[in-house]
Order: C-alpha cells, then structure tokens, then sequence
C-alpha cells in the first residue's frame, strides 16, 4: 500500500527505465560529507561533473544508518537546486521499518523516486556478525519490497562480481541476487572491481539463471595505493595479482600511481562497452579529476 505522501515536485524519470531505454548510461557516486571541508569539496566535485551530463548520480548511506540524515540532505539539495537526477542509498542496518519509511518519505516529498536498496554492513566492522534490528527487516529483498510497496519508486540492488562477503559460494550469491530482482529490483550496480572478467562472468551466471535485470558496472580509478587495501575491504574481493605488481614497480611514485589507475579504468571501461554493458557508475570519493579523464579517454557518446 502506497504512503499516500503529496509530493512537493513532480516525480523525477524511473533510473530502471531509463537504464533500458539509454544505454549505455554513465552516472557518479558520492558519499555525505562528515565535516565543513568535505562538503565544499563534495559540491565543488558535483558542480564540475555535472557538466558532463550524467545519466544520474547517486549518494550512498554511511555504516550503520550514520549519515542518514545527511544522505536524505544532500539527495534533496541535488534534486531541487542541479539538473542532475539523484539516487538515494538506503540500508536497512539500526533502522526500523517505520523510520525507513520515514526515510522513504522524506525522499517523496522532493520527488525522488530512485532508491539503491542494500542491507548493508554492521557499524564499525564490515565483517562482523549482522544483526537485524528488532523491528526492522533482515535481508535486501525484504527492504526492495518495503520501497516499492510505499510508492511509485524504481529500485535497484548490489551485484557482488567476486560473491558478497557472506555468501558461502558463488551460486547462493546469484540465486540471492535472483530473488532481490524477483522481489521488485529493476536495475543493480556491482561492487567495485577491477578485472573486466569478474563482471563478465557475474552477467553470464546471472542470465544463466533466467535474469535479465540490467548490471551496471562500478568502477574507482586507483589513485593512490591505499585505494587498493581499501577496495579489498569495501567489496571483499582480493586485488587482481598481476594488477598489483604493476603498481608495485610504481609504487614509489605517487603521480605515476595516479596514471596509472587512470589508464587501468579506462581499458576495463572501454572492454566493458565492447562486451555490452548497460552503464558504468563511477565511484568518485567526491573527487571529480580522474573520473573526469577516464571519461574523457573512453570518449563515448551516450545519451541521455
């Protein structure tokens, strides 16, 4: 049943639909600022992507439900003052069904109809054992039907190219990601990687399992070393090792580091549009220069 909330805009395009009518999309993540200097370089970083004209651009939710608040914020800030179309993250970690309903609302009341819905990870250790809250739900299916049934929403789910962290294998992990499309996903965006060969491989089980919701690819250029150790964390893959000893004989050079991310994104982007991929979601960190040159290397003409 729907929420019933009036709406003070119009509702802005369905992401789903627009991921099957526009490929190949392109769009940027970012994340809520947590100081003064981080929202300045947030913005500084929209307002110069923006000029590219992504397709849409989405802002994730910090551990544990933490930047909530800032999450809704900064999506009503991009919808009512950019030209930019925003997605909202949402988690179900810490939060019960009526405050992410709540959540829901807030994001209805400025006409957003875009929600990545994950579960997301324990606060403090992403590893750790996750707990449901009481009143709230236990899995990502759980949560895309709690978004669609509260309104005319489009939602999309994680893809995991290597398997989710908790999964116990590769086959439990697609027929998890089956059953999120089952529950009312139209579109999802992979985990970071770095071999165009996981993603590949995750589209091909996928459609072997009779699903044919749209994956887009989620793509971070390294730009500095920590960027490896960081990425193994977030997305519990292992680095490719022969990628790493490229960047280990440039270790000591952080500049040629930094090129070097930029080509290897660039090469992955550009095999990934060869083989058919629906979109490409650059993680930015809210930094908008490297993403800005791998775009401009793939110099693709996409429509939007």
């Amino acid at each position: 049943m729907a929420l019933g909330l009036p709406s003070v805009l119009p509702p802005q395009p369905a992401i789903g639909e627009l991921i099957r009518e526009c490929q190949p999309t392109f769009s940027f993540e970012f994340f809520p600022p947590k100081t003064e200097q981080g929202e300045r370089l947030l913005w500084q970083a929209i307002r110069e992507l923006e000029s590219l004209r992504p397709s849409f651009v989405s802002i994730t939710y910090g551990a544990g439900g933490s930047t909530r608040d800032t999450t809704v914020a900064v999506t009503e800030r991009i919808a009512t003052e950019t030209t930019l179309l925003p997605m909202a993250h949402l988690t179900a970690v810490n939060h019960s069904v009526a405050e992410l309903r709540h959540v829901i609302g807030r994001l209805a009341g400025v006409g957003v109809r875009n929600v990545l819905a994950v579960r997301g990870d324990p606060p403090g250790n992403p590893g750790g054992e996750w707990i449901a809250h009481p009143e709230g739900v236990h899995y990502a299916e759980d949560l895309v039907r709690l978004v669609r049934d509260a309104g005319d929403f489009s939602v999309g789910v994680a893809a995991f190219p290597y398997k989710h962290p908790r999964s116990v294998d590769v086959a439990s992990d697609t027929d998890y990601f089956v059953r999120k499309c089952r529950a009312g996903a139209e579109f999802a965006i992979t985990q970071m990687f770095f071999d165009a060969e996981e993603y590949l491989r995750l589209r091909d089980r996928v459609a072997a399992a009779g699903c044919d919701t749209p994956i887009l690819a989620g793509v971070m250029p390294v730009t500095q070393l920590s960027t490896i150790e960081r990425s193994v964390q977030l997305s519990g893959a292992p680095f490719p090792a022969a990628l790493a000893e490229r960047f280990d004989r440039v270790a000591d050079d952080p500049e040629a580091v930094r090129r070097l991310g930029v080509e290897q994104a660039s090469e992955m982007c550009r095999r990934l549009l060869d083989e058919g991929v629906p979109g490409i979601h650059f993680i930015t960190l809210n930094r908008s220069t490297a993403t800005r040159e791998v775009w401009q290397n793939l110099q693709v003409g996409v429509r939007v």
